[in-house]
């Protein structure tokens, strides 16, 4: 069932999203060779409690962290643990926030030091295709063409993008209906209306798109083992287009 939210609740999980991308923006220079994706964890963890909220992935189906840290060709999901992150290492932290019992949702990419022109290139394309999807959650559009516009885009790329995590309905619980894949065919599926609030996080391989699991049950890699890219924002359908509930700011460049 999928759920419309009232302006309230929307602007309650924008207050929620304002914390989480507070944590992201701290991150772009806690983040640096040496550190560990076990020291993202805490940092994270301590950060949004010092905030009066609560990380909520932590017992989500059986998750114990605040934060999934992917790194190079995992693909989402990662355990954040005690491997010494070096230079050029891609890393996606993902987190929820859970503010006063507003959910919101959002995943960054981050270089560790100096990227390469490789991780460089993933990441603006992946973060390009992001803003894509977001231009077209607008009402009455279709969920089909926030698909259409990242696929077309990514794979006019000459990428690989995952399709075995998509994007979904949020608030008050982390996952609900309606589902947005980040392929599909323009002007098909299930028509955008005010109310819903929504993630687009378009996750994208150097390589295939296919994937294979780690024996975690959780952790998932490129199939080929080539660098994977994310970037997520929660958003809120709207009369007066997208708006995004978990923005650091940077979108007036894209």
């Amino acid at each position: 069932m999928i759920t419309l939210k009232s302006q309230r609740e929307i602007d309650q999980m924008a207050e929620s999203g304002a914390i989480l991308a507070d944590v992201h923006k701290q991150l772009r220079t806690f983040i640096k060779p040496g550190i560990t994706s076990w020291d993202i964890e805490v940092f994270v963890r301590d950060l949004i409690e010092s905030r009066g909220a609560v990380a909520a992935q932590i017992g989500y189906e059986g998750y114990e962290y605040a934060t999934c840290c992917s790194i190079n060709d995992e693909i989402c999901h990662g355990f954040p643990r005690k491997k010494v992150l070096k230079e050029g290492d891609l890393i996606k932290v993902d987190m929820c926030v859970d503010y006063k019992g507003a959910i919101s949702d959002s995943c960054w990419a981050y270089s560790v030091g100096t990227p390469t022109p490789e991780v460089e290139k993933l990441m603006e394309v992946t973060k390009k295709a992001l803003y894509l999807g977001i231009e077209q959650a607008v009402v009455g559009n279709r969920i089909g063409d926030i698909g259409h516009a990242i696929q077309t885009y990514v794979e006019g790329e000459g990428y690989g993008l995952v399709r075995d995590f998509i994007g979904h309905g949020i608030g008050p619980t982390i996952h609900e209906e309606p589902m947005v894949p980040h392929y599909g065919q323009a002007g098909k599926g299930l028509r955008l209306r005010e109310g819903m609030v929504i993630t687009i996080e378009p996750m994208v391989n150097i390589g295939d798109w296919r994937m294979k699991m780690d024996p975690n049950g959780w952790t998932a890699y490129s199939k080929d083992n080539s660098l994977s890219c994310q970037y997520e924002h929660s958003l809120a359908i709207t009369k007066d287009g997208p708006r995004l509930l978990t923005s650091q700011g940077e979108e007036g460049t894209y």
